[in-house]
């Protein structure tokens, strides 16, 4: 058994089994585990998706919302065990892969027009 073989092994056991499912342009609810000493509480981070990177157990997804006026960046692992539930709240109509043009903008440009099914 090669090193590639161990190391694949290892990351299959590590991706969630209940696969989460959005899509760049989203806008989605993450709920994270949050530990705070010996405390835990879950908390809701509201915002749209702007990139989807990664393969396997090393996916990653980041999440920007406007707080106070401030544009807010999370980035989190797709396979995390912190990361509880994530709901979609709309679906968005994107036609690139990485939305970064929305760092730019303010206000109602910053939002990504709805996938009307």
């Amino acid at each position: 058994m090669t090193n590639a073989d161990i190391i694949k092994n290892i990351e299959d056991a590590q991706i969630r089994k209940d696969a989460l499912e959005f899509s760049v342009g989203d806008t989605i609810k993450v709920h994270g585990l949050i530990k705070e000493g010996d405390k835990q509480r879950i908390q809701v981070f509201e915002g749209t998706v702007i990139k989807i990177q990664g393969t396997g157990a090393r996916k990653t997804f980041t999440v920007r919302k406007s707080s106070n006026g401030v544009g807010v960046e999370k980035t989190w692992p797709m396979n995390s065990p912190l990361v509880e539930k994530v709901e979609v709240v709309r679906q968005g109509k994107a036609r690139r892969a990485k939305l970064f043009y929305l760092r730019d903008r303010v206000g109602k440009r910053a939002k990504v027009k709805q996938l009307i099914k």
